[in-house]
């Protein structure tokens, strides 16, 4: 196609969609000044009838029913506003008063915010319907009268005496001069017509929307902050539990293992010392003693110093770490991680964990023949996966070892599943948001 054609089919494209709107702003403003007048009567009616015979308690079922009523015309406005404002427009949550007894459950749209909104909205809805309606009423009639004017301007009486529009402005009164004023104003009011009509279907629209839509999804969006802010919140408190825990691990295997070494160790270098000059053959045995006692720290330091990230996970990414990490498992490891562009260091460092606290306990306590562990890349996150076939039992209650990965976890925004049997075998998963 050429670029003519294809503006051509452009603009024909355009001109079905303004058609298409022209067609349904009209229809809903012409449907709603009927409707508007319905629910104006029904409404008032109702809640004058119910209040003034409330004290005899009849009232009230009539103002109950008058809000349900109510409640139905709401429903059908908030269908016919979608297409007019070109988006959904939800329908809100109404109180429930199920499981409650008969007089609750039959009162209990009288406590309905919503349903009282939906009533406010059945009685001024009349005024911007009626605005709405003379003015479409008013650029159709304009628009259809003008532009046909021509065709029955021969039926009109044209007496002497009778002055028309385009004479008190100064034309002269022929027919030339009629036809040609009557299709300028059915021009203007065609040139017009889609703006005055979309902008009357929208201030119907609007208001319509504000009572029976927006005040629920307000209460929607506050109830999602509070939402968001609790899990915040939990987050927040995992990440400190998590690094209290860190830190308690961290402490206590310092102080068991490399502390108690380099105490002994100060103490023989000081016997060396004091034996040097007396007995030098013991000295130097003494020397290499401790020797071998400050390779074991180094080994038990190097150990402590994978609850850190280790370098490799920082310089080359996680596949990389996981491939070492699994490498000096003493049990046999089956990695499936495929190839991955570099995560957020706070994901990769997360997984990395998962991965290296699973196996340490596999290591310990499964007594596995092997352990699969798996990566994969989804749409919204990453998904680690540690299977062995040991025994059963793991839990992430409070007390096991898996309780601290639980809220590192947590506090990383993800999602930790444990899936341990008693028969036999465990399955960690661990859901990571990206």
């Amino acid at each position: 196609m050429t670029t003519t054609q294809v503006e051509a089919v452009r603009h024909r494209s355009m001109l079905g969609r303004l058609l298409r709107q022209l067609a349904i702003d009209t229809q809903y403003v012409l449907l709603g000044f009927p409707i508007g007048l319905i629910t104006l009567v029904v409404g008032l009616t109702g809640f004058a009838l119910g209040v003034g015979t409330a004290i005899i308690w009849v009232g009230l079922p009539i103002l109950v029913g008058t809000l349900m009523v109510s409640r139905g015309f709401a429903m059908t406005e908030r269908a016919r506003i979608s297409p007019v404002l070109r988006r959904p427009s939800p329908h809100p949550k109404y109180k429930s008063n199920r499981g409650q007894g008969l007089v609750r459950r039959t009162l209990g749209p009288l406590a309905d915010e919503q349903a009282w909104l939906d009533w406010v909205h059945a009685i001024f809805r009349f005024i911007p319907s009626t605005i709405a309606f003379c003015f479409v009423i008013t650029w159709w009639a304009g628009t259809l009268a003008g532009l046909s004017y021509p065709l029955w301007d021969w039926a009109l009486p044209h007496p002497p005496d009778n002055y028309e529009l385009h004479e008190l402005l100064g034309f002269e009164d022929t027919v030339a001069a009629r036809m040609l004023f009557n299709l300028s104003l059915g021009v203007f009011f065609a040139g017009t017509l889609y703006w005055v009509v979309r902008g009357a279907a929208l201030m119907e629209a609007w208001f319509a929307r504000s009572l029976l839509v927006s005040a629920s999804e307000l209460r929607l969006q506050v109830a999602e902050a509070e939402q968001a802010r609790d899990v915040a919140q939990r987050q927040k408190q995992a990440a400190v539990s998590a690094e209290a825990v860190a830190l308690r691990k961290l402490e206590r295997d310092i102080h068991d293992g490399p502390q108690q070494r380099l105490v002994r160790l100060a103490m023989d270098l000081g016997r060396a010392e004091q034996q040097f000059s007396e007995d030098p053959e013991r000295a130097r045995a003494i020397v290499a003693e401790a020797l071998s006692q400050t390779r074991e720290t180094l080994d038990e330091l190097r150990a402590l110093s994978r609850g850190i990230a280790p370098p490799i996970l920082v310089d080359r990414g996680l596949r990389a770490a996981l491939t070492a990490l699994a490498g000096r498992c003493t049990i046999p490891v089956d990695l499936d991680a495929p190839p991955l562009e570099r995560l957020d260091p706070g994901v990769e460092s997360t997984a990395y964990f998962v991965v290296a606290e699973a196996l340490t306990n596999v290591a310990k306590h499964s007594h596995a023949n092997e352990v699969q562990v798996s990566v994969q890349r989804i749409e919204t996150g990453l998904i680690v996966t540690v299977s062995d076939d040991g025994v059963g039992g793991a839990s992430l209650a409070k007390g096991h070892g898996l309780a601290g990965l639980d809220d590192r976890v947590r506090a990383a925004g993800g999602v930790l599943a444990v899936d341990s049997p008693a028969e036999g075998g465990t399955r960690l998963t661990a859901a990571l948001p990206l």
